[in-house]
């Protein structure tokens, strides 16, 4: 096997453990509060980050003001309101729905850097971004329930949110004075995420009492230690063996990971509808990777 096939098999089984949030932030989110939950993921998975800088003898690097204050915005956006936002919105819409409106992070990520970094796109960003909005318009079409239809819309807009959350993050990664190593920028998101998070979570906590049974912890721990710690070491390791836009491509695997382990861990009915969906929004990150965006 080449390495540049290998690279692009753990880019894609990376994504497959990023897509298995979906499910796991249901499990969580069904009960405990979102802040907490967020607090306990980074708790968990910070010394783990700090483990592995240790170990590979890397040092947190030093920042300028303005560039400690991006680092901020990107742990509130990526570390905490995208993590909040999902859950929230997961509970709401169902794992199956919310699997296919994430899968639009690169058509998003790349309209904003439109709108926002005056890039210029080129006909392949154009089309994926179009396809992004159809997919994510099949699926608020889905036939559903009266009753049902408002939470559900509810839930797809915190769902969009919280990608949006996570398109800033990458926005604000590429304003900073000068890049900071993967693994140092995780350690950092992980503690900013911890630290923004605490408080509302220590708040929750006093108002709104969350069942902590033995499902929640192990879920929790679960978001912690495989999809943020395993999948940026396989990420990384992926990355660095194969081309940007294989990496790019590897992460069509995320949508197809979610809706399926919507219907296989949480028994969720796949419809034409979410079919469509998925397949637009498929397509769409496919074009995005054509068109030379970096991968999200």
């Amino acid at each position: 096997m080449s390495e540049s096939l290998k690279g692009q098999l753990l880019c894609s089984l990376a994504m497959v453990l990023v897509g298995s949030t979906v499910v796991v932030s249901k499990l969580i989110g069904s009960d405990v509060e979102p802040f907490l939950a967020t607090a306990l993921r980074h708790a968990i998975a910070l010394p783990v980050f700090l483990l592995l800088m240790r170990l590979r003898g890397q040092r947190l690097p030093r920042c300028s003001g303005r560039d400690a204050a991006l680092l901020l915005v990107q742990a509130a956006a990526g570390s905490v309101g995208y993590t909040v936002l999902l859950m929230q919105g997961v509970v709401l819409a169902g794992a199956a729905e919310t699997s296919i409106v994430t899968g639009t992070l690169p058509a998003v990520s790349a309209l904003f850097a439109v709108l926002f970094l005056r890039e210029r796109p080129g006909w392949q960003l154009a089309v994926s971004i179009m396809l992004a909005t159809a997919g994510v318009v099949a699926v608020s079409l889905a036939p559903a329930p009266l009753s049902a239809a408002p939470a559900r819309l509810a839930g797809i807009a915190l769902v969009l949110a919280a990608i949006a959350c996570e398109a800033a993050f990458i926005l604000a990664s590429k304003r900073l004075s000068r890049p900071v190593p993967a693994l140092a920028l995780s350690t950092l998101m992980c503690a900013g995420g911890l630290a923004l998070s605490a408080w509302p979570a220590w708040l929750s906590l006093r108002t709104q009492p969350s069942s902590l049974g033995t499902p929640a912890i192990a879920a929790i721990a679960y978001y912690a230690l495989v999809p943020t710690v395993a999948g940026f070491l396989l990420w990384y390791a992926g990355s660095a063996r194969t081309s940007g836009a294989r990496a790019a491509l590897a992460t069509v695997w995320m949508p197809v990971s979610a809706l399926l382990l919507s219907a296989l861990v949480l028994h969720e009915p796949i419809g034409p509808w979410q079919w469509l969906g998925l397949a637009c929004v498929v397509l769409a990150t496919v074009s995005a990777s054509l068109g030379g965006r970096p991968p999200a």
